[in-house]
């Protein structure tokens, strides 16, 4: 009986500190490999990067796409631009245009 005794004061004694080890290493853990841990948080801060060189590239397309559509407004409008545009998308050639075809593989 004396024995039995002594086994569950020392399973207590040694229950609290293991239990607190589990724990705390459980919060370490999923500070670490979480779905808002330290890992995912790089990973974020990476995409965040991308999307925002993406977005720096799309708003100078936009400004060049703008700047070009304002040359082509009625009130004041770009003849070679309009002439450019309408060859290329007609796939027209002016009479007095010299033509020199390419080579295609």
């Amino acid at each position: 009986m004396r024995v039995n005794h002594f086994m569950r004061r020392r399973f207590r004694a040694f229950l609290g500190p293991a239990l607190a080890i589990f724990l705390i290493g459980y919060f370490i853990f999923h500070m670490v490999q979480g779905n808002h841990g330290l890992i995912a948080r790089d990973r974020l801060l990476g995409e965040v990067e991308e999307a925002q060189s993406a977005l720096a590239a799309l708003q100078v397309e936009r400004q060049r796409l703008e700047a070009q559509a304002d040359r082509l407004n009625p009130s004041q409008l770009d003849l070679d631009l309009l002439d450019e545009r309408s060859r290329v998308m007609l796939n027209l050639a002016h009479p007095n245009d010299l033509v020199i075809p390419f080579a295609e593989d």
